[in-house]
């Protein structure tokens, strides 16, 4: 139901509804820009991809929306507060009408804010260099804007039917812990909650970001939007209602859009989150490729992934990767990486990698394409200094020298000191038995079985 333009302007001159947009879009600023979290570095950084900026809107939903609800629930006690309820009741005027005068002008505030938001992200992105590669993006923070609209609407229809200045905290607060409650991790491979998957996903917040090719699948968005929808249309029947049957009967939207969703909804966690096909579609410069999303790292990545591939080729002979291509696998976090034979896999969460450029990042590809690891470095994980040490020793056999590896959470020397002491030994020893003990290292890294050090010792721990 459409509202006119001058009555639209008096609602929202005499609503909460632009505090309300304000807030909402003052309150994620301020997380998303100041707040320290995962969102904020690495290759999840909120602006650094479409979808893992769309998905981190959507995160914020665990605050947005309870909050959204409390602000709609203030909003509905406008005329019990004036006392002009029973006089407006008593008016000629729909009462479906006035429902819709009443939370339009707060719902449109709270949705546009948010699309504002993912406005800005999307700037952020495009200056930052990120093209996009579809629109398959878009129907998350879609659904997170309705997430806020119905929100705000079922607000307001509780608030009138519960007219108390209690009502708004009270119901902010039970939502807040709703969505916690149905909150979902991806500290897995597949994300988890601690309630069936169908359940978890009622709730408008997303899971946190840690790999930056997942996506959600149709179902969710289609079932999601059933549901709100459905929370949407009781907050207008209640609003409008005004005998107990009535009310009654605003439930039914509420209860029919949940059983469709629940139809809808992915049963299998393994369903939600699905892989990007857009954003992890190969770009390749010779035999080195990165995905799509990051087709702007092809350049600084292909020379040196040349340089190491021909380098790897003289060390490793038959055994050597043939290709530099971005990992884009899910896993757990922890979880050993896959492991091509025929390929050095790249993941730019790596710290390593995203410190190093030219020779440095030349360096950092050998030590990966002999020795890769078992434990990986992120944001999140700090990988092992026995790994970190391994690679760096790979590195020096090729290239002559010891260094050690900038970007991990092991400092300079910290390395320096497990290292040099295998590097003195293992340097004394002839060319063949050199060559050998590397060959043992890259089988024990490969594998995952043994530890590479003792590998380069020859079998004994140092």
């Amino acid at each position: 139901m459409s509202l006119p333009t001058g009555v639209l302007r008096t609602e929202l001159r005499r609503s909460v509804a632009p505090w309300a947009g304000a807030t909402v879009l003052a309150v994620s600023l301020a997380l998303l820009e100041l707040g320290s979290g995962p969102w904020s570095k690495g290759a999840t950084l909120w602006t650094a991809q479409w979808t893992s900026m769309a998905l981190w809107t959507r995160h914020l939903l665990i605050l947005l929306w309870p909050l959204a609800l409390g602000l709609g629930a203030l909003q509905g006690l406008r005329d019990h507060r004036s006392g002009t309820a029973e006089l407006l009741a008593a008016t000629p005027r729909p009462a479906r009408h006035r429902a819709a005068a009443l939370a339009g002008p707060t719902a449109l505030a709270l949705a546009g804010a948010f699309l504002l938001l993912v406005l800005l992200g999307a700037v952020r992105a495009l200056a930052g260099g990120t093209a996009t590669t579809g629109a398959g993006w878009l129907p998350i923070p879609l659904v997170g804007a309705l997430a806020l609209a119905a929100g705000a609407v079922l607000g307001m229809g509780v608030a009138r039917v519960l007219p108390s200045v209690l009502t708004p905290p009270a119901l902010a607060v039970a939502a807040f812990a709703l969505t916690n409650a149905l909150r979902q991790t991806t500290d897995a491979a597949v994300p988890t909650s601690a309630v069936p998957n169908r359940l978890s996903l009622l709730s408008p917040a997303t899971a946190d970001v840690r790999q930056t090719f997942l996506t959600l699948s149709a179902p969710v968005h289609l079932g999601q939007a059933l549901w709100l929808l459905g929370l949407a249309a009781t907050g207008l029947a209640l609003l409008a209602a005004a005998t107990r049957r009535a009310r009654l009967l605003a439930l039914t939207p509420l209860l029919a859009g949940g059983a469709l969703a629940l139809l809808v909804l992915p049963a299998d966690p393994r369903d939600t989150y699905v892989l990007d096909r857009a954003e992890t579609a190969q770009v390749c410069d010779g035999p080195v490729c990165v995905t799509a999303a990051h087709r702007s790292r092809l350049d600084e990545l292909a020379g040196p992934g040349r340089d190491a591939l021909g380098l790897l080729r003289t060390a490793l002979g038959d055994r050597a990767p043939t290709a530099v291509r971005e990992t884009t696998a899910p896993r757990a976090i922890s979880a050993t990486p896959e492991r091509p034979r025929d390929a050095l896999l790249v993941d730019f969460d790596d710290p390593v990698l995203a410190a190093a450029g030219g020779e440095a990042l030349t360096r950092a590809l050998v030590g990966q394409g002999i020795a890769p690891l078992c434990h990986p470095r992120s944001d999140r994980e700090s990988g092992t200094l026995q790994g970190t040490v391994a690679q760096s020793i790979a590195a020096a056999w090729v290239l002559g020298d010891l260094r050690p590896l900038d970007g991990t959470m092991h400092s300079a020397q910290d390395q320096t000191d497990l290292a040099a002491p295998t590097w003195q030994a293992f340097s004394a020893l002839p060319p063949a038995e050199q060559r050998q003990r590397i060959a043992a290292l890259h089988t024990a890294a490969v594998s995952c079985t043994d530890d590479p050090l003792d590998a380069l010792a020859g079998g004994a721990a140092r």
